[in-house]
């Protein structure tokens, strides 16, 4: 049942500005002592290194604390007195200078779950739903009543809703800039290439129009959309050339807008909101181009995760259809695909995944919320926006229709107008436009050809067996993907996890630097013979160590951004404080340095040790809440894995993408992991609790003699494992012993309003 009431039912309002009224209260993210950086650089490096590597690096580090160190450090401390965070300027200009397409770079992706509401599960309403959901929440976040983030009480910054929604990334010659327009109003519809764009919220905030005119709006939008020959979009897809290089795109944007009418194109879609793009076809990948894959598999769900990453490749007689002409790079998208699946594709630049992930977990409870409405018509909602007195579907309050206070349509005819019907954006294609276009989708399909996204739903167990035998799931799940890596290659890799630190102002992450001399312990242990007691021991003391690495970073105490700031420092004292270099561990970048124009590096920078941290081989984040199936991004090095997780109650979601590596190898080892070290703790759970031995039920569930409980993970016949497969999941990997371990796990070394048509709306 679609939403067409006027009225919305709350259960309380909550106080106004309360989003973000913490907001003075949050200390500064500090600076750390420079000696206890420098031990904590020594010590990430120490499990990436050799012995004689590894003194070299310890030399250059104590070099540079008696040094150039200390003035660094004391310019640091200057630099951070007059601003909210010393690593706030240098993070944007990180990002903000790389020069590489956004798309597969920058941009991560979340896949959310299906819309619960039976009638929202096709493309436009579940479209629509998602629309007048999102738009809840930009009523609340502008009015001050979100609820403020916080962690076990302990408060969270906001600022990055700020640059949530009306943003555009716009590039320039000298790099991109940010662009935030706080009075959006409308926002822009793609489909098939083409450009859309209506009103929907009036200036309070308030929404214009009810779910089912939303639908009504964007079925129109896809009536005239699809009268384009599905072989003529590509030609006039203005969309794909924000997935050019900066500078390209920098130079045609110039081009483009030589003509007044693209201006306001592009000021209209800069403007926007966000940006809806509704795909014409739903992603599926096929087997030897003859049978569509089974919804579910491995297949399907890498072509799901693909196209939110990047936008499917698909030619037909030679000229791209597929759904990577439907996208706008520089800004938020809600991308719907035909069959109603539904996620989202952000520009990363001023936000990050948390504050993304909130949006998303909060429109998909309205969601549920709506569908309780729906059963019961005085149910609350999760937001607080009203219908619009301007909107063509208000009806005044019943207590209001007279009097002095009364709302009526006459009162509010000298109100401004808003363009509620959508509204085609028409581009002037001038041939420099055409050429650009034309080369600029060749040049994405070749990236989209280089990259291989795979996606792994593992239901042998989650979070609580992990949680059941004491560990912490994130770091469990972090030291599988070093004894898979481990696993498949023989070598161990610079790894990076970002800890979020947004518990100080303006904060955004830290690296948690995974590869320490623990997690290598580990590794090498759990490839041996060793017995399986000593195995979980070193599993322990790696998740142990992880957790306190983890909650040292999201204190603010790690090395990569301190030593980042005192890089970029240096740079701007001997280049000018003009100099956007993008390389170094923010950026996951090798530094490349031009001798002629900058003096010595510090000993600390030029050592290889910073270009080996800074090469990120595994980039792996955790996103994770009930609103979300998968999420993913792009991998940050040419040789290396972009790792997207979600730790679920009984699951882990893991969507994997490497450039020409074995992605599903590397998935498929990795289930051979989880599969071995579950049956090696339920081992040692049983030779330690013999005595009463436990009893399998009559549905194969292994339960406690004394309790009746069952034991979390244990079954006749585990979810994902055939019979027999605990006899030896790791096939294929015996033959590791101790000696042979120690011939391994060497490091490789890496190179590195009246613009437009409007549509008719009398047919729907």
């Amino acid at each position: 049942m679609l939403a067409n009431s006027a009225t919305t039912f709350h259960a309380t309002t909550p106080p106004p500005s309360r989003t973000f009224a913490n907001q003075d209260k949050l200390p500064k993210l500090p600076v750390p002592p420079l000696e206890d950086t420098c031990k904590r650089y020594l010590k990430a490096l120490r499990g990436l290194q050799d012995d004689r590597e590894h003194a070299a690096t310890t030399r250059a580090v104590q070099r540079f604390l008696e040094g150039d160190g200390p003035q660094l450090q004391e310019r640091l401390i200057e630099w951070a007195a007059s601003r909210a965070s010393y690593i706030e300027d240098f993070w944007y200009e990180s990002y903000l200078s790389q020069r590489d397409p956004v798309v597969l770079s920058l941009n991560p992706f979340f896949v959310l779950e299906n819309d619960p509401t039976p009638d929202r599960g096709s493309q436009l309403p579940r479209a629509a739903s998602l629309v007048v959901s999102s738009l809840g929440f930009i009523h609340d976040l502008r009015h001050g009543l979100l609820n403020p983030d916080t962690v076990r009480g302990r408060p969270l910054d906001m600022d990055q809703y700020t640059r949530l929604f009306g943003t555009a990334r716009i590039p320039t010659d000298m790099g991109c800039r940010m662009v935030v327009n706080e009075e959006a109003r409308h926002i822009v519809v793609l489909r098939r290439g083409q450009f859309y764009w209506f009103d929907v919220l009036d200036e309070d905030n308030r929404p214009l129009l009810t779910e089912r005119e939303v639908l009504r709006n964007l079925q129109a939008i896809v009536k005239d959309a699809d009268k384009i020959p599905i072989t003529e979009v590509a030609r006039n897809a203005i969309g794909v050339l924000t997935t050019e290089n900066r500078k390209t795109w920098s130079n045609l944007r110039r081009t483009l807008a030589e003509d007044r009418t693209n201006t306001a194109c592009l000021s209209l879609v800069d403007d926007a909101l966000f940006i809806v793009c509704l795909d014409d076809a739903a992603p599926a990948r096929t087997d030897g181009g003859a049978q569509p894959s089974k919804p579910g598999s491995n297949e399907d769900l890498a072509a799901l995760c693909s196209n939110f990453l990047c936008g499917t490749y698909d030619l037909r007689e030679g000229v791209q259809v597929g759904t990577c002409t439907n996208r706008w790079y520089d800004k938020l998208q809600i991308i719907v695909c035909s069959d109603g699946a539904a996620g989202i594709n952000f520009e990363h630049t001023g936000v990050d995944g948390h504050t993304v992930l909130r949006f998303a977990a909060d429109v998909f409870t309205e969601g549920l919320m709506l569908l309780a409405r729906s059963i019961n018509p005085s149910a609350p909602t999760l937001f607080h926006a009203t219908l619009s007195p301007h909107a063509k579907s208000y009806k005044p309050p019943k207590l209001a229709t007279e009097g002095k206070h009364a709302t009526t349509k006459h009162t509010l005819s000298f109100a401004r107008e808003y363009e509620t019907a959508p509204v085609k954006l028409i581009w002037t294609m001038t041939p420099p436009i055409r050429v650009g276009i034309r080369f600029a989708e060749t040049r994405l399909s070749d990236l989209i050809c280089q990259n291989d996204c795979q996606a792994l739903e593992f239901r042998g167990y989650g979070k609580n067996f992990i949680t059941s035998h004491g560990f912490s799931p994130d770091a469990f799940v972090q030291m599988a993907f070093q004894a898979a890596y481990f696993g498949l290659y023989g070598r161990t890799e610079c790894t990076y996890e970002p800890a979020m630190t947004k518990a100080f102002l303006h904060g955004r992450t830290e690296a948690i630097r995974t590869v320490q001399p623990y997690s290598v312990e580990f590794t090498k242990i759990f490839y041996s013979e060793a017995p399986n007691e000593e195995k979980v021991n070193a599993l322990r003391k790696a998740c142990g160590g992880h957790v306190a690495l983890t909650k040292e970073c999201s204190q603010g105490l790690g090395q990569d951004r301190h030593l980042y700031a005192l890089y970029c420092l240096h740079r701007r004292q001997h280049n000018g404080d003009h100099d956007q270099h993008p390389d170094g561990p923010l950026a996951d970048g090798d530094v490349a340095e031009d001798e002629a124009q900058t003096p010595p590096l510090p000993s600390i920078f030029a050592d290889p040790g910073w270009n080996l941290l800074s090469t990120s081989i595994l980039s792996t984040s955790n996103c994770g809440n009930p609103a979300l199936r998968l999420f993913g991004f792009g991998p940050v090095a040419a040789d290396g894995y972009g790792i997207g997780y979600i730790i679920k109650e009984n699951g882990i979601s893991v969507v994997a993408s490497s450039k020409h590596l074995q992605t599903r190898r590397f998935l498929d080892t990795l289930q051979s992991y989880l599969l071995e070290i579950q049956r090696v703790l339920v081992q040692l759970y049983l030779s330690a609790n013999e005595r009463p031995a436990p009893f399998v039920d009559h549905s194969g569930v292994l339960r406690d003699s004394k309790t009746g409980r069952p034991i979390n993970g244990a079954t006749n016949h585990s979810e994902g494992a055939a019979d027999g497969d605990f006899e030896n999941t790791m096939t294929g990997y015996s033959f590791f012993d101790s000696g042979d371990i120690e011939l391994l796990g060497g490091r490789k070394r890496s190179p590195h309003a009246n613009i437009g048509k409007v549509l008719p709306l009398s047919e729907y």
